[in-house]
């Protein structure tokens, strides 16, 4: 039997932030976490892009951009939907999800991981525990969610064509 782990390691790898400008407040802490754990994990700054949209709705779309252009081995999905009164959280938080997931399958064929970071939370205190308060930074997660898969992807790539 053959197991294949990724490895934690940033080096060389492109990496692109996909962030909401929406809810920037915690949005912020989140691209601050992802950065922090891809420097750390050896990552240069020439290699880290972080490309900012309106709202959680437009994240798919621009990490499909970044994950499909060729010049990323990694792309990151950061933002946060905080639930309101009315219908609106679903409708944005599903279709941000089902989207970046669907970036996800597509880019995986060119061997780009993709990451989930956008929190979907019931109120403003849940969103600033899990942007680097007690539940930890979810940016930060992500980003190692994302390097970890780059390098299964790039490892699972290296044996089929070898």
């Amino acid at each position: 039997m053959k197991t294949v782990d990724g490895q934690l390691s940033a080096q060389g790898l492109r990496c692109a932030l996909v962030v909401s400008r929406f809810n920037d407040f915690i949005g912020e802490r989140l691209v601050t976490g992802a950065l922090d754990v891809l420097r750390r994990l050896g990552a240069k700054e020439d290699d880290l892009t972080v490309v900012r949209v309106p709202g959680a709705f437009e994240i798919p779309a621009m990490l499909r951009q970044v994950a499909l252009s060729g010049d990323y081995d990694a792309a990151i999905a950061l933002g946060c939907v905080i639930r309101g009164s009315t219908p609106h959280f679903e409708y944005v938080a599903g279709e941000c999800a089902s989207g970046v997931a669907r970036v996800a399958l597509e880019a995986q064929e060119r061997g780009v991981a993709v990451s989930f970071g956008v929190l979907t939370t019931n109120t403003i205190e849940q969103a600033v525990e899990r942007a680097g308060t007690k539940a930890g930074n979810k940016g930060a997660d992500a980003a190692m969610a994302a390097v970890e898969m780059a390098s299964v992807f790039r490892k699972v790539g290296a044996r089929r064509s070898g």
